[in-house]
């Protein structure tokens, strides 16, 4: 999330935050799709991590994007720690270890992704060429120890690496030392969002096997092809996982209050100040009886910036979040775009995609997310290998990317950005192992090839 929200308006009952939600239905407006990615930085002179200051370090990589862009600046505590297009809707952020994510705007097409993807990256080389500095397609540092990887000055979370370790034993490295690429998708109401969340959490595991791209920690294999995927298991039980209830009878946006309600708070934010209230809980923050605040109320504002703290697999905001996919090259960062517009924008593509996973129940998903990070494709449920789940789901995205018909300059359909990812699926080998495989052979054991193969 770029930058934190401020409506300061006090929220005293459930119904109001079930409203706020309700309030991002889309209706008969145009459906759009906002890719966001992370990339790891590092300086190609050395391959050390880059820092927050210094001449070449993540404070300058910023201010030079500012230069460039003109976009608004975000700070927190005197340090820039973002920028914002206020004409566009995209913006730029840094994660805990110094990852740099570009939150992009919400498009209509996967054309129009890629296209900013590709002004981004064009800003980046530019800025960060002179700087020394390149970025990793991994989604999990390959090399550098968690003690050897910088913080960013980010009050959130300084809050956030307290805590973290009360609750898991994987947080620390889930914040500083991995990389994600995501889509937020819209709803058009309530029933269109059930089906969505419903769809997207079943084939999440799919999702994460074909983009499994981080088979390396600390200089060697870490036995897994999304180790990124595998930290998430192990980094806060309450606030992380397949959301069984939502297959349930009688979900909706109230029964996702109340599952948000029962997740416990980070923090609370009063101008410029964090307040750490973690553990704490949100219904006393309505109450005006957090112990951490006393006398404080609990804003919409505050509502929004606690979801923004909650990470299942997929999660609810005014839009759904497809959280579960390693980073990977620009082309993968389209394919997801087009992966999700092809799948949730076309109603017999959806139609077909609920039907391919009705009557998978809730243990069956849950051992084949648990499964996924180690096994990738080769995963199994009901009988079936994920690679013929996966390739089940490209075909409907696929289709529903040909009904849509929107065609670029070249008159090209959407179609053409599934490619990498219909490439993995035929093949059945994902992009870790064919790392792994470098690894064992031309790499001799070594990882440091991987900053010269593995990057933007």
């Amino acid at each position: 999330m770029a930058r934190d929200v401020v409506d300061g308006e006090i929220v005293e009952t459930r119904d109001a935050l079930a409203a706020w939600f309700e309030a991002g239905c889309k209706h008969g407006a145009t459906l759009r799709v906002g890719t966001e990615h992370e990339k790891i930085l590092f300086y190609r002179e050395g391959r050390a991590p880059v820092p927050y200051d210094g001449e070449r370090g993540v404070r300058a990589l910023l201010e030079g994007m500012n230069a460039r862009l003109g976009w608004e600046r975000i700070e927190d505590g005197g340090h820039i720690i973002g920028l914002f297009d206020e004409k566009g809707g995209g913006a730029i952020s840094l994660e805990p270890g110094g990852q740099f994510e570009l939150s992009g705007a919400p498009f209509e097409t996967a054309h129009q992704t890629a296209e900013e993807l590709s002004r981004h990256t064009a800003a980046c080389e530019a800025v960060a060429g002179p700087l020394g500095v390149s970025a990793l397609s991994l989604a999990m540092s390959p090399k550098w120890t968690l003690a050897e990887t910088p913080a960013m000055p980010k009050s959130r979370y300084g809050i956030m690496k307290r805590y973290m370790p009360l609750v898991g034993t994987r947080g620390l490295d889930m914040m500083f030392r991995t990389a994600t690429v995501q889509t937020n998708f819209d709803f058009r109401d309530e029933q269109d969002m059930v089906t969505k969340l419903r769809v997207a959490l079943a084939l999440q595991p799919a999702i994460t096997a074909l983009f499994a791209n981080s088979p390396f920690t600390d200089g060697r294999l870490n036995g897994f092809q999304s180790a990124r995927s595998e930290i998430w298991r192990h980094t806060d039980r309450d606030r992380t996982g397949m959301l069984p209830f939502v297959f349930e009878p009688g979900m909706g946006f109230e029964r996702y209050v109340d599952y948000a309600l029962d997740v416990p708070l980070y923090f609370v934010k009063r101008g410029a100040t964090y307040i750490d209230v973690a553990g704490g809980s949100f219904r006393d923050l309505m109450n005006g009886r957090l112990a951490a605040a006393p006398g404080e109320r609990a804003t919409i504002a505050d509502w929004a910036n606690h979801l923004s703290t909650i990470f299942p697999e997929v999660r609810l905001k005014r839009y759904l979040e497809m959280r579960g996919a390693d980073v990977g090259p620009p082309e993968r960062i389209v394919a997801m775009t087009a992966l999700t517009a092809g799948l949730f924008y076309d109603s017999g593509a959806l139609a077909s995609a609920a039907a391919l996973v009705q009557g998978w129940t809730a243990e069956e998903r849950q051992a084949l997310r648990d499964d996924v990070p180690k096994l990738g494709l080769a995963a199994r449920i009901r009988g079936r290998a994920l690679r013929e789940i996966a390739a089940d789901m490209l075909a409907l995205a696929r289709a529903g990317l040909a009904r849509r018909a929107h065609r670029n300059a070249e008159g090209e359909d959407e179609t053409v950005w599934l490619a990498p990812l219909e490439a993995i699926a035929d093949s059945g080998r994902t992009s870790a192992q064919t790392w792994i495989e470098r690894f064992e052979g031309p790499w001799v054991g070594s990882v440091e090839p991987a900053f010269a193969e593995a990057v933007f």
